[in-house]
């Protein structure tokens, strides 16, 4: 058991950016530990066995992917800064990926790693929008999407200051959406330059074994590093002094330990229920008048998911799905990100098909898969008894499958899915509660974003999804900037 009661930084959580952060400060010397509530490493990216079977929970794919040798990107600086070689990830490209819009998915916008493909067919479906939409790529290779202090501007606004195709607009913004949007109905211009360049400007990627690769690899270089971690050891209060500093954590147990820095992967209004122990999620007013101004109110997102796993006895080119590696579809005239009335909004979602990566030497999955997201409600599914709630996730799974296989190619035969899938498993918003902490199953966090990654308290710091650095290679770099931006470069 470790007896160690002081540490130069506290970090809570062992997702992505906690286990990022670590690292980085381990590497210069820090004593950190990481405190994590659960049994298992990566948060909102992490997997889970059933009956021996592996399920990735989070991963369809490590956005930010660039091919060896490209200079300047997000994925090289967190090699880099984590002093971690390309090949301990073992990426894999993308085959293809869709945007697919309409009753069937009608009008479809085709995209791979390389960006020239989904120019093109930006060209072939919009030719009269292709000369504003080249305009506004030109924009957000300009933008400085990494500043800290960046001026929150409406993304719907910019976009349809070049784009004029309400269609187009909508296929533009729903990946960008469904892979990192914590607001409804818009976002943050910078939060979809991020994305932009994530999804079509680099592209996606994926190890052959999925997120446990990433994982093994994080935690690998954390313990070698000197790093150590406190695994089913939650944090039940942040304890500061009258000079508005943290000087400590009370754990799950009772036990406290001191810290000189503590930095938070658990969301903001998550981690400022930490440090007002008296209240939960919804802090308003910010804490107390002494909070800098630089602090934002971060009230608890409104934005949940559910997903549905099927495992297959075959790989899925063998049902005519072998091209697609991604598909965000949407069947109304208007893309409606917003929480919905209903458990589950079947009208758009992502699918998604790990099988069909580029993986090396005719390598494979030993088995298929068929995932399907849509958003969800939280309130509809947090409270209901066990029965209803199993009956309820029965229902949805067939809902959400025929909705996903309108955008697909026809099966063989009516009955062909039914027959070739061998188990099922679909989590909730409730289930993102319970395994990660985030009020109301919020997936993205709050929809404020908080740059600096500033508390109420002086020497408390977010990082990860609240702070604001999108996807997985995101969420990496945000624990890495705090740690530098806030410990390291004042050390």
């Amino acid at each position: 058991m470790n007896t160690a009661t002081h540490y130069d930084v506290a970090i809570i959580g062992a997702g992505m950016s906690g286990l990022a952060a670590g690292i980085r400060l381990a590497h210069f010397g820090k004593r950190v530990c990481i405190f994590e509530r659960h049994n298992a490493v990566g948060g909102l990216n992490g997997f889970y066995s059933i009956a021996g079977r592996k399920f990735d929970v989070g991963l369809h794919a490590l956005t930010n992917f660039v091919k060896p040798g490209v200079k300047g990107t997000p994925l090289g600086k967190l090699l880099r800064q984590l002093r971690i070689e390309r090949d301990e990830f073992a990426l894999c490209e993308q085959k293809r990926s869709r945007v697919a819009f309409g009753p069937r998915g009608e009008t479809s916008l085709t995209f791979t790693n390389d960006f020239s493909v989904f120019e093109s067919e930006v060209a072939r479906a919009f030719p009269k929008q292709i000369d504003g939409f080249r305009t506004l790529v030109e924009a957000v290779r300009a933008y400085d999407d990494v500043a800290l202090d960046a001026k929150a501007v409406s993304a719907r606004e910019v976009v349809r200051s070049y784009v004029s195709d309400a269609l187009l607009e909508d296929m533009l913004f729903c990946p960008l959406m469904y892979y990192g949007s914590a607001n409804e109905r818009d976002m943050e211009f910078g939060q979809f330059v991020i994305m932009f360049k994530a999804l079509f400007l680099e592209g996606f990627a994926r190890p052959l074994d999925g997120v446990r690769v990433i994982l093994r690899v994080l935690v690998d270089k954390y313990r070698e590093a000197g790093g150590e971690r406190r695994m089913k050891c939650g944090v039940r209060q942040i304890l500061s002094d009258a000079s508005g500093r943290a000087t400590g954590l009370v754990l799950d147990d009772g036990s406290e330990i001191s810290a000189t820095h503590v930095i938070s992967s658990a969301g903001g209004p998550e981690t400022a229920s930490l440090i007002d122990s008296n209240t939960r999620f919804q802090i308003d007013p910010p804490l107390s008048a002494g909070a800098a101004a630089t602090v934002p109110h971060q009230p608890a997102g409104r934005l949940s998911y559910t997903e549905t796993i099927s495992v297959l006895n075959c790989q899925p080119a063998t049902l005519g799905w072998g091209d697609d590696t991604i598909v965000f579809f949407n069947d109304s005239e208007r893309f409606s990100y917003e929480r919905p009335e209903a458990q589950v909004d079947v009208r758009s979602g992502v699918i998604c098909f790990p099988n069909n990566f580029a993986y090396p030497d005719g390598q494979m999955l030993s088995e298929g898969f068929f995932r399907c997201t849509c958003l969800a409600n939280y309130d509809r599914w947090a409270h209901l008894p066990e029965e209803a709630y199993r009956a309820d996730k029965a229902r949805w799974y067939t809902a959400i499958t025929e909705s996903a296989k309108r955008f697909l190619p026809m099966l063989p035969a009516a009955d062909a899915l039914e027959r070739a899938t061998v188990a099922t498993d679909m989590f909730t918003p409730r289930t993102i509660t319970k395994f990660t902490g985030h009020a109301a199953g919020a997936i993205y966090g709050s929809p404020v974003k908080n740059r600096q990654g500033r508390t109420a308290l002086e020497n408390v710091y977010l990082c990860g999804t609240d702070q604001g650095f999108l996807g997985i290679v995101g969420a990496m770099l945000s624990g890495i900037s705090m740690a530098n931006y806030h410990i390291l470069t004042k050390s």
